[in-house]
């Protein structure tokens, strides 16, 4: 089991340089982003080049889906989607802790044709997303996925870097990810007392690019205590996910993180970035040391798919029925990330 140090603050790295730096200025900003991603598993990106209109665009959309009547927002409810899209309501996604999350969502991915190969042959995570009837919706959104895609590959490339990889290590296996999208909402509600927004989880792809509009969320550091991560202007919060984990051989580290004390309205919008589903990750060859045992290799979308079966409410309902089985060899929830995270 990988443990962060007993940080108490999550670091900032500018990562301008990747983009437009000289080959030593990305070096040296990879090392920076190395440093986060071993001592922490989280940082704040900054320079990442997403314009802030964009956000503006996202936020005005999602505030107007989530005021629609629920009965409306329930015609795109992800339970009548064949691959994992749509809306999510209050208390159908349940971590490992059991208790129901405070929220509601709205999921969404890769925008693909309904005459896709791979969602005619039934893909459980790929295909076309499940659109609102709202103006101007989908192109709000789908404009701030593809810019926030974007500079995911741009920090995939300065991973890779900091792993002492080519800077394209990765990059043959983005052809067509299964990045997911989040529009999350938690309602104001002025008698919270601690209670849990999302439950402690680590995420379960190769990292994830938040940006939120409100503190809620927390760490969990190498001596089990919960650190704040509140916004930070200009900046978008990045984990360390369960694949990167993985292929690093515990060198990364996937830390555990939870959203709690919610009282005031607050909107939250995470991109899984992830690699193709067909990505068998194994640790890579230079962090098998003498003495070190391997991790397990996972399959990335299996590996995804699986979490998301045992979480989400409407998917057990079809395993309970036989209408789908997990992957052979999932792991169960919270398989990675510290084994005892304090409840309170």
């Amino acid at each position: 089991m990988t443990t962060p140090t007993a940080f108490t603050q999550v670091p900032v790295v500018d990562v301008g340089p990747l983009r437009d730096g000289t080959p030593a200025q990305q070096l040296a900003t990879a090392r920076e982003l190395g440093r986060a991603a071993r001592e922490v598993g989280f940082l704040y990106v900054t320079g990442g080049g997403v314009s802030p209109e964009l956000f503006a665009g996202l936020l005005a959309a999602t505030k107007q889906f989530f005021a629609l009547p629920v009965a409306e927002k329930m015609q795109v409810y992800i339970g009548l989607s064949s691959n994992h899209r749509g809306y999510v309501p209050e208390g159908e996604e349940v971590f490992a802790g059991g208790t129901k999350d405070r929220k509601e969502a709205f999921d969404l991915g890769r925008d693909l044709p309904a005459d896709d190969p791979d969602y005619l042959a039934g893909h459980p995570l790929l295909g076309p997303n499940a659109w609102p009837s709202l103006p101007g919706f989908a192109e709000a959104v789908m404009a701030y996925y593809d810019a926030v895609f974007a500079l995911g590959q741009t920090l995939l490339r300065g991973f890779a870097l900091a792993l002492d990889e080519p800077a394209d290590r990765f990059d043959a296996f983005l052809t067509k990810p299964p990045s997911q999208l989040r529009l999350l909402h938690y309602p104001y509600d002025a008698d919270v007392q601690d209670v849990v927004g999302i439950g402690a989880h680590t995420d379960y792809e190769c990292f994830t690019l938040l940006k939120p509009t409100s503190p809620g969320l927390e760490v969990l550091n190498g001596a089990g205590e919960w650190v704040d991560v509140p916004p930070l202007e200009g900046a978008f919060v990045v984990n360390i996910g369960d694949v990167l984990e993985t292929w690093t051989n515990g060198e990364f580290i996937a830390t555990t993180h939870r959203v709690r004390k919610v009282s005031e309205e607050r909107y939250s919008f995470p991109l899984f970035f992830n690699v193709d589903y067909d990505t068998r990750v194994a640790p890579l060859e230079r962090f098998l040391r003498a003495g070190s045992a391997p991790r397990p290799a996972l399959h990335a979308g299996e590996h995804l798919f699986a979490q998301t079966a045992q979480s989400f409410q409407y998917l057990r309902r079809r395993m309970e029925a036989g209408e789908l089985a997990l992957p052979d060899g999932a792991l169960s929830l919270s398989s990675f990330g510290q084994d005892k995270a304090p409840s309170g």
